[in-house]
């Protein structure tokens, strides 16, 4: 992990673009935290590669196989059946240990990617895109957490630092991931460090749940849909071009 990589990447106009649409999902991702179950967003934000696949089919001649086109439709079924199943968000709103616990692993994903960064080149990337994924799902606990908006409760609870801190953890460990080492590697890593763990904090801590019965459908739907995101990982940098270096 090295913060250099950063800097560097601040300079690139692209890279400042896609900061900014980062930032627009961002506030969208607040919004639907404040109305729906942790899994459901997680499994929604993964399902964005089903999204840059296809863009990319298009815009960058990128050829899609038939198992490529399967794990799209995985995806789209996937989230079809969450969006049918998923209840409202749940009523907890976590305990004080719960918040500190957050925070410190916050921290613990900045340790992770100093670690990570010693390893071989493609255990790195999947080390580092798995803690870039922990620190983006702390955030999504962390945002739950954060119940009372006015500023001295804000500064009083551990769970918005712990936001601060994770978010900033995960996309340097993430830039670091994507420009040292395979973006496969580094994107299934961060797919399933950011739906599975904050998906049984949502449900075990903070109430979430789905629709009356329909239970095993958002199950099914979640798996579906993160097993999809997995298939689709290679498109964690918008695909690449075809090997003969024409458009498909």
């Amino acid at each position: 992990m090295d913060a250099r990589l950063l800097a560097r990447a601040l300079r690139e106009w692209r890279y400042l673009v896609g900061l900014g649409l980062d930032a627009a999902g961002f506030a969208l991702e607040l919004v639907a935290l404040r109305v729906l179950p942790i899994y459901a967003v997680g499994a929604a934000l993964a399902a964005s590669l089903a999204v840059t696949a296809v863009a990319a089919s298009r815009m960058l001649g990128v050829r899609l196989g038939g198992a490529e086109w399967g794990a799209v439709a995985a995806v789209c079924g996937g989230l079809g059946m969450l969006g049918l199943a998923s209840g409202r968000e749940g009523d907890g709103v976590g305990s004080t240990a719960l918040r500190w616990a957050v925070l410190a692993t916050a921290f613990a994903v900045l340790g992770l990617g100093v670690l990570a960064g010693r390893l071989p080149d493609r255990a790195r990337a999947a080390a580092l895109g798995f803690g870039a994924g922990i620190g983006f799902g702390v955030v999504e606990v962390a945002v739950r957490l954060v119940d009372d908006l006015s500023p001295s409760a804000v500064l009083a609870n551990p769970a918005a630092y712990a936001l601060l801190v994770g978010g900033g953890a995960a996309f340097l460990l993430l830039t670091s991931a994507l420009q040292r080492g395979s973006v496969t590697a580094a994107t299934a890593g961060m797919v399933i460090g950011e739906t599975v763990g904050p998906a049984l904090v949502g449900v075990v801590a903070l109430g979430d749940r789905t629709r009356p019965g329909l239970a095993p459908l958002a199950i099914a739907g979640f798996a579906l849909a993160v097993l999809g995101a997995l298939a689709l990982a290679r498109f964690g940098e918008g695909g690449a071009p075809p090997e003969d270096g024409r458009a498909a």
